[in-house]
């Protein structure tokens, strides 16, 4: 039963994370260089001790739903891959032995671990999906400030999102 409830919840998280992405944050462009992207909080908060294969594949399936809707052909499925494969050594860096020991809960960890951890999966997914979207160095400048912006608007968001959803959760 608990599983069941587990698989509901993030399928609607899933769901409404794209959902909010595409219709509200794509036609949001502050100064040029902020967009916010709030659907890597998937991965972000997909369960610790759920299993590390069927979250790469679904940071896959995520990124290219938002590809299709974007039309941006595999930049958003390349970013979110990563980061679901990097998931556990950004756990580790952010959380330290109690990552390592199984005793970690996100929302209770302390605040600044958790903007470490956000904040870090955020630049790397960034700068991927600027990277690939650029693909020049040429544009290097470009890339650097538009991972930056977006990644430090993009984690106060999420930030947010976590800790609203974490209180309601108590």
């Amino acid at each position: 039963m608990i599983q069941n409830n587990e698989v509901l919840i993030n399928s609607v998280r899933f769901i409404v994370l794209v959902l909010v992405q595409v219709l509200l944050l794509n036609q949001v462009n502050l100064f040029g260089y902020v967009n916010p992207y709030i659907y890597p909080l998937f991965i972000l908060a997909f369960p610790l001790n759920g299993n590390k294969t069927l979250l790469i594949f679904l940071g896959f399936v995520l990124g290219l739903s938002i590809d299709i809707f974007e039309n941006s052909g595999g930049v958003h499925a390349a970013a979110t891959t990563a980061i679901a494969w990097l998931r556990p050594v950004v756990l580790k860096y952010s959380f330290g032995i109690s990552y390592e020991h199984n005793n970690l809960k996100i929302s209770q960890a302390p605040l600044v671990k958790q903007i470490v951890y956000v904040l870090s999966m955020l630049l790397i997914h960034h700068l991927i999906l600027f990277s690939l979207e650029v693909f020049t160095l040429d544009q290097l400048s470009l890339i650097l400030r538009s991972t930056v912006l977006s990644a430090l608007f993009s984690t106060i968001l999420c930030c947010c999102i976590l800790v609203l959803f974490s209180r309601t959760n108590r």
